[in-house]
């Protein structure tokens, strides 16, 4: 039993750092830039200059990357863009990829 009493149980606590993921919206030929920059206002808290950047990012490329954050996050914010986007008849898309 005194050998039972003299070994101490170690515990590591790790704080990790959840993994961050990309909100990527990608470059359409349907999906008006008024409502892109909606979008990046609404559900992205963009500012107007920087929604706009952004939405002219996109325009002139392939996709911009409207944000990133912590995985549900990410995909809750695709899926309300990509929501949003069908419910007023544009195909837009949305989506997250970790970084």
């Amino acid at each position: 039993m005194a050998t039972k009493e003299s070994i101490k149980e170690r515990t590591q606590s790790r704080i990790k750092v959840p993994r961050q993921y990309q909100v990527l919206i990608y470059n359409d030929d349907f999906t008006p830039m008024d409502f892109v920059v909606d979008v990046l206002m609404q559900i992205f808290d963009k500012d107007e200059a920087t929604a706009t950047a952004l939405m002219l990012s996109v325009h002139k490329g392939s996709h911009a990357v409207a944000g990133v954050y912590p995985r549900d996050i990410a995909h809750t914010k695709a899926a309300e863009a990509v929501q949003w986007a069908r419910e007023e008849g544009y195909p837009l898309k949305v989506e997250a990829v970790c970084r």
